[in-house]
């Protein structure tokens, strides 16, 4: 678990397909394996291995196999060394993520302890979808953000209610249901100087995505709702 409290921004210094970093040990499994004449035939079909840099995190008691959040995505640190960590990354993260299948920056999190302040919220760094920004304005000192929530998800976002976006936990100012055939919610959010500047958010524009996170409480609350309903329905 997180609390959506960024500590630091690391870097994605490489990107490499897991097909490449697993590939066969043995002469027999080599030769089953050996690509045509030519480049080698590395795909990322099962999924990436990324090298991060710490950034200006304090790892000193980071160990492999702990958890670490990037842009709000759950993985665990593989080979940690003074300089950083890999981490492999599957395609059923990477096909509901956006942000990490390249080099670049990212906001790092290290897993909460129990005993541990919860600054923001509860974050499981289970992302749900990704989410666009349709507008960044800035008013006095902080600024607007502006996401359009998939239609999908807008049940589980509410005014005053807490949602992560690249692992950022965030207080939504309000929200507007959109018409039309997609039928997302618009929530407004305000960005205080010190997340601007700590955060990656202040890299992003109009028409990035962000890695979205609802609120797993309001999740489960909402399914739960939903099966008494349907069965309520059915006893009828």
């Amino acid at each position: 678990m997180f609390t959506g409290i960024v500590q630091a921004i690391g870097h994605i210094e490489s990107v490499l397909p897991q097909s490449a970093v697993f590939r066969p040990q043995t002469a027999e499994q080599q030769a089953l394996h050996i690509p045509q004449p030519g480049a080698p035939q590395w795909t990322d079909g099962q999924g990436l291995r990324l090298l991060v840099n710490w950034g200006g995190l304090e790892a000193s008691d980071v160990r492999e196999g702990d958890s670490i959040a990037l842009n709000g995505a759950c993985m665990t640190v593989v080979r940690p060394d003074e300089q950083g960590f890999a981490v492999d990354i599957s395609r059923e993260s990477l096909n509901r993520t956006t942000g990490l299948d390249q080099p670049g920056p990212v906001n790092l999190e290290k897993a909460m302890r129990l005993s541990d302040r919860v600054g923001g919220h509860l974050v499981s760094g289970h992302i749900d979808a990704t989410a666009a920004i349709v507008g960044l304005t800035r008013q006095n000192e902080s600024i607007q953000l502006r996401v359009a929530i998939p239609s999908q998800l807008s049940a589980y976002v509410t005014e005053k209610g807490s949602v992560a976006l690249d692992g950022v936990s965030l207080t939504i100012n309000d929200l507007e249901d959109q018409a039309g055939p997609h039928g997302e919610t618009v929530v407004s959010l305000n960005l205080i100087p010190h997340t601007w500047q700590s955060t990656t958010l202040a890299l992003k524009k109009v028409g990035d995505h962000l890695n979205l996170e609802v609120d797993g409480m309001a999740r489960q609350v909402a399914r739960i709702l939903s099966r008494l309903q349907a069965r309520g329905i059915q006893d009828a």
